[in-house]
């Protein structure tokens, strides 16, 4: 990682709507705190075993946070993009990472110290209140995935998870709500816990439906598509 210049600190902070109840002086000291870098794609932030002394946030680009299988098969947990923050749990009393956080493309990434970070939580009691339900959201995705893979079929899993990534990432157009980033065969089987093939025999065949869109770019969710679960 490299670090960036010609950006005041502060814009980096610009659209985490978890800042908002901050004051302008408590973004200061937030951002005197914070040491700013650039990330070159499918470099990492942090791998399994690594201390868990800091809180990351995306500025720019995007990261997936993923483990492996002891088949050594990738298991995606989370694609974030950016105006979230990751490497939360360490809030929480983590005190190693137990998975990687990879970025997939170049990317702007601040990183601040759990000790700094928990100072300005604890003068700020709204701010804690919006960090303690972000962990809990998000605590509450992976029980409702876990559940999905037990009781779901692979196609009603990736249907499940086609909306929830619109849901999170996507952008209303006139042909449904896009997800205006790639997400390839092997990261959407990742994602739904099933295999690269039954994606790809599953993604053609809501292709065919007219349920979605899909082509190396994008992926377009057709408003119908909730209609069949």
């Amino acid at each position: 990682m490299k670090s960036t210049n010609g950006k005041s600190k502060l814009w980096f902070f610009e659209n985490f709507n978890f800042l908002e109840s901050m004051t302008k002086a408590e973004m200061m000291d937030l951002s005197e705190c914070s040491v700013m870098k650039a990330v070159k794609r499918d470099e990492s932030v942090y791998l399994p075993h690594d201390i868990s002394s800091r809180i990351y946030f995306l500025k720019k680009g995007k990261v997936k946070i993923i483990s492996y299988s002891d088949e050594g098969r990738e298991l995606i947990h989370a694609i974030l993009k950016e105006g979230e923050i990751f490497g939360e749990l360490a809030l929480t009393g983590e005190k190693l990472r137990d998975n990687f956080a990879i970025v997939t493309e170049d990317s702007l990434v601040c990183q601040i110290r759990v000790s700094e970070f928990e100072r300005i939580l604890k003068n700020n009691p709204l701010l804690n209140l919006e960090i303690t339900k972000l962990i809990g959201f998000r605590l509450k995705k992976v029980r409702t995935r876990l559940e999905r893979m037990w009781f779901k079929s692979a196609e009603e899993r990736i249907k499940f998870l086609l909306i929830e990534l619109a849901e999170d990432h996507g952008k209303e157009t006139q042909n449904g709500i896009e997800i205006p980033f790639q997400l390839k065969h092997r990261e959407i089987a990742s994602l739904a816990a099933t295999t690269r093939q039954t994606a790809t025999t599953i993604l053609n065949l809501l292709v065919k439906q007219n349920l979605i869109e899909y082509n190396r770019r994008r992926i377009v969710i057709k408003k119908s598509l909730a209609k069949t679960l």
